[in-house]
């Protein structure tokens, strides 16, 4: 495996990890009234449609980023849909 591959191949696995912050600070605010349901139902949607062909793939940085992203993503779509409170609802009036 050639230098280039290596460097990619951890540059794959270590990008999704970039979600965590972003769990982090959805559950220290325990509201994801910021993210947009719209934008996390079409990035997951478009992963789950990628990783089929990730799983199969005999290149070893496609196949271990969409494992990565795939995962990583989902856990983060999860904490949004657990944190996302509907629009002009408070917690006085719910």
């Amino acid at each position: 495996m050639s230098l280039l591959a290596i460097i990619s191949l951890i540059a794959g696995i270590a990008l999704p990890f970039w979600n965590i912050p972003l769990i982090a600070r959805i559950i220290k605010r325990r509201s994801a009234e910021d993210i947009s349901l719209l934008w996390g139902i079409g990035v997951w949607t478009s992963l789950l449609f990628m990783l089929p062909h990730g799983l199969i793939t005999d290149e070893i940085v496609l196949r271990c980023f969409t494992i990565s992203n795939f995962l990583l993503f989902t856990i983060t779509f999860i904490i949004v849909l657990i944190y996302h409170k509907p629009r002009g609802k408070d917690k006085d009036n719910g």
